[in-house]
């Protein structure tokens, strides 16, 4: 297994095989499994963008998306397709790309029904189907979903939001 030069360290990352999420937001009750996970989350409710761009001044919650967002200056795309080398300046968008070559390994196995996924969260997302754990409900009706998406969607039917408007009406 991995070795970690404090025992602190160690906890911290036996929540990952856990699922334990012990730190809370006081503001709107998401947890974390990680301590410094929800500090940087804590900056949503606070509006604190401590990381700022030297070359134009806006500024991020996050040092890595600084990190990212100085690829618009330098031109730099550093993450390659290994299939046909084409340069993408976010991992996650050389990834999406990846699926057009379909080689993208799928390597998260649900022990239930055999189907794979290529992304551990999908996994976890689809376990939910055969345990029919539905933990986000709706306080206005009680309908019960999978994800915190489909709520989101959901909601909107008691707020009469409709976010997506056509190019027509």
């Amino acid at each position: 297994g991995k070795r970690f030069s404090q025992s602190s360290h160690l906890i911290s990352h036996q929540a990952v095989h856990t699922d334990e999420k012990p730190y809370v937001c006081p503001d709107c009750g998401k947890s974390f499994a990680r301590q410094q996970y929800l500090l940087m989350h804590r900056r949503v409710h606070t509006g604190e963008r401590p990381y700022g761009c030297g070359d134009c001044g806006k500024s991020f919650r996050k040092s890595s998306d600084l990190v990212r967002h100085k690829t618009v200056h330098t031109g730099e795309k550093p993450f390659k397709c290994p299939v046909c080398g084409k340069g993408f300046t976010q991992n996650f968008r050389c990834n999406a790309h990846k699926k057009v070559h379909g080689t993208e390994k799928k390597s998260h196995l649900c022990s239930e029904c055999g189907k794979s996924f290529t992304r551990r969260f999908n996994l976890k997302l689809h376990a939910k189907l055969h345990t029919g754990e539905r933990p986000h409900r709706c306080p206005e009706c009680g309908l019960s979903f999978t994800n915190t998406s489909h709520l989101i969607v959901h909601q909107r039917i008691h707020t009469g939001e409709r976010p997506y408007r056509g190019p027509v009406c």
